[in-house]
């Protein structure tokens, strides 16, 4: 069984040279997620709502750019999980998958 498997990524190692790259890119990600956490606990610390001072925007703007980050992350540990595994990028599939449905 694992031999299949083997087989499917052994067959295309212009793929698994993508690897580096993608895990290079999860760990840039990874920084600039750790800088925008770090961003929102400041503009939540230098909230006052006793003087009228509040950073509601950029928080929310911090938040969105945190989330963008987070899938950005998931979607190359995810791309490197296919690759590892040997299964085709999308668009490769039957007509049934390239319209979204998967039976």
């Amino acid at each position: 069984m694992s031999n299949g498997a083997e087989s499917k990524s052994a067959s295309d190692p212009d793929r698994l040279e993508e690897i580096p790259g993608l895990e290079a890119e999860i760990a840039q990600f990874t920084l600039e997620l750790e800088r925008t956490v770090q961003q929102i606990r400041e503009l939540r610390a230098a909230e006052d709502p006793a003087n009228g001072v509040f950073h509601h925007k950029e928080i929310f703007e911090q938040q969105q750019e945190k989330l963008r980050l987070e899938v950005e992350i998931k979607y190359r540990n995810n791309k490197i999980n296919r690759i590892r595994l040997g299964i085709a990028e999308a668009g490769c599939g039957s007509e049934t998958q390239q319209k979204g449905f998967l039976f």
